[in-house]
């Protein structure tokens, strides 16, 4: 699995292949200019100790050798640059690749999983992958060139020495490979850690207000105390497993770099070599080892990598259950037909029943029923939010919803859903969510018919007062009718509102049925009813229960009949919840 996800990476790593590879020679080039420095600093000291060379004879080599160590800083400067500089595109890359297949996901998808947990993967996810981008593979190439061109060097001044190395170089990483198993299976945990504490931390935030009233805040405190203090035990237990990792590298390396020096002093002193080879080897073997301890010290950076990308590609795994096509929905009103119609969110568990219904062009179309007999479903089915089980879903004049373009579709319609969304910034920046474009006077219009505007005139700063997230500043029917606002502002063909008229006053909704009712002229627009005053001025009513279409018909016209929708009638006395 791990070394899928590795080639998984490295295909991500091609988009910048050009400055991962740029780094990669720079760094050789750092190695080459390190070899040079050995080869300068070994003849330097040679011809001053034992030719009695003065100063003014190494005049040459000490500038060189200066020279080397500036052009060594440079090299390996501009090679983290290089390599960041590619990290970073394809982190962009990646996190735009993630955040478009969550929107082909749909609603859907993210209503089965944590916020916080998707948060975390798109964002500290994707920025644990820099190190393994940025660092761990060009140190993967470094750790072949750089010791290759060091042995090439030492060989032809002491083949014994590159023996040595031969025999020991290869020892580290084979180690490091059997201590990476277990560090693999720390990772894991520790990524699994963190998403479970940032989801628990979200909840607490967001909830902070029900817990304090409830009298809970402190056993949640004493929650995410415990995860936090796993967390830790598990980040500790890495730690270890890191420091395991670079004892034994550094008690190889030093075993090795210890012979080599002990078979150069034996063999000084009986003369089978001489000064400056000894002395030019011993200068490259704890380099040698260099790339080496590079790796293991960023071979943990590719183990939290790993663990982050499990995470990241088991979203990009996940097929969209809604298939999208390429084609163009008419332009002007749409029509939109549901044949035999069946939703499913569980296998055999259905929420929609065959359903056969129409919304004629132009139409103004109420669907009301009882709580979870199937309204918003039907509603998420005609969005693409979900995908029908059975049955299929015709546009316009005969086109499948699954043909169609899933950016031209949206366009052509706006939704106001039970619960609007408002995100922290302006009244005009959530306006503008619906066209971004829009001036001032377009703005104002749509918050006048949303009957909004009185409220944000008397505002210091009128449009451009800053709500907090989720609409904090606003009451809940303001928040209400900022979202209808935004409808109004978009002006499309296809309008869907679900409980459009919830969290408002009675005299309030009274005037917005009108608006609406307006809005909804050469237009075909579908209403999710749960008042009375909403559905008098329909064209038609849909009646669910329990998943299917069991009455249709005009108000006047279901009343007469007595069933389910004048039930529903009696039931809620003009003014509650249908």
């Amino acid at each position: 699995m791990a070394r899928e996800i590795d080639q998984r990476l490295i295909a991500a790593g091609r988009g910048a292949r050009r400055g991962l590879s740029a780094a990669i020679a720079l760094g050789f080039a750092a190695g080459i200019a390190l070899i040079a420095q050995a080869f300068l600093l070994a003849r330097i000291v040679t011809g001053i100790i034992f030719d009695h060379a003065t100063l003014g004879d190494v005049r040459g080599d000490l500038l060189g050798l200066a020279a080397l160590f500036v052009i060594r800083a440079l090299l390996s400067f501009a090679a983290e640059i290089a390599a960041h500089r590619a990290a970073a595109s394809v982190k962009l890359s990646l996190r735009r690749t993630l955040l478009d297949h969550l929107f082909a996901l749909g609603p859907s998808y993210a209503a089965d999983e944590r916020s916080a947990d998707l948060a975390a993967t798109l964002l500290d996810g994707i920025e644990a992958l820099e190190p393994y981008l940025a660092r761990y593979l060009p140190q993967m190439a470094l750790v072949a060139l750089v010791p290759l061109a060091i042995l090439a060097a030492i060989l032809p001044f002491d083949w014994i020495s590159a023996l040595i190395l031969v025999v020991c170089g290869p020892i580290i990483p084979l180690f490091m490979v059997f201590i990476g198993y277990r560090a693999e299976a720390i990772n894991q945990r520790q990524w699994r850690q963190l998403l479970v504490m940032s989801a628990h931390f979200l909840d607490a935030v967001q909830g902070i207000t029900t817990l304090k009233l409830f009298g809970r805040a402190r056993d949640e405190i004493a929650l995410i105390g415990r995860i936090s203090d796993e967390y830790r035990r598990v980040t500790m237990a890495g730690l270890r497993v890191a420091f395991l990792t670079s004892a034994a590298l550094e008690f190889f390396a030093s075993l090795s770099i210890a012979l080599v020096a002990v078979l150069f002093g034996a063999r000084l002193i009986h003369g089978d070599i001489s000064f400056f080879p000894a002395f030019f080897v011993l200068l490259l073997v704890p380099e040698f080892f260099m790339p080496l301890r590079g790796l293991a010290t960023h071979y943990h950076a590719r183990m939290s990598a790993l663990a982050a990308a499990r995470r990241i590609f088991d979203v990009l795994d996940t097929e969209p259950k809604v298939r999208w096509g390429t084609k163009v929905p008419q332009h002007g009103a749409i029509s939109i037909v549901c044949k035999a119609l069946s939703v499913e969110y569980a296998p055999g568990v259905p929420v929609l029943r065959g359903i056969d219904c129409a919304f004629p062009a132009g139409s103004l179309t109420a669907i009301v029923g009882r709580s979870g007999a199937g309204k918003s479903s039907l509603a998420a089915a005609i969005l693409g939010f979900v995908a029908p089980a059975e049955g299929q879903i015709l546009i316009g004049d005969g086109q499948s919803l699954d043909t169609l373009d899933r950016e031209a579709w949206w366009h052509r319609l706006a939704y106001v859903p039970q619960t609007p969304r408002l995100f922290a910034g302006t009244i005009a920046d959530n306006l503008r969510l619906a066209r971004p474009g829009a001036d001032t006077l377009a703005m104002r219009a749509a918050l006048a018919r949303a009957k909004l505007l009185d409220v944000i005139e008397t505002l210091p700063a009128g449009l451009d007062t800053m709500i907090g997230e989720a609409g904090e500043g606003l009451s809940g029917g303001q928040i209400q009718r900022l979202a209808l606002a935004r409808a109004f502002l978009k002006d499309a063909p296809l309008l869907i509102l679900d409980e459009a008229t919830a969290h408002l006053d009675l005299e309030t909704e009274a005037e917005l049925v009108e608006t609406i009712a307006d809005l909804a002229q050469d237009r075909t627009a579908i209403i999710i009813a749960h008042r009375l005053a909403t559905v008098r001025q329909v064209d038609r009513i849909l009646v669910l229960d329990e998943g299917r279409i069991v009455e249709s018909g005009s108000h006047a016209a279901l009343l007469a009949r007595h069933g389910v929708y004048a039930a529903l009638i009696g039931t809620t006395e003009a003014t509650c919840a249908i």
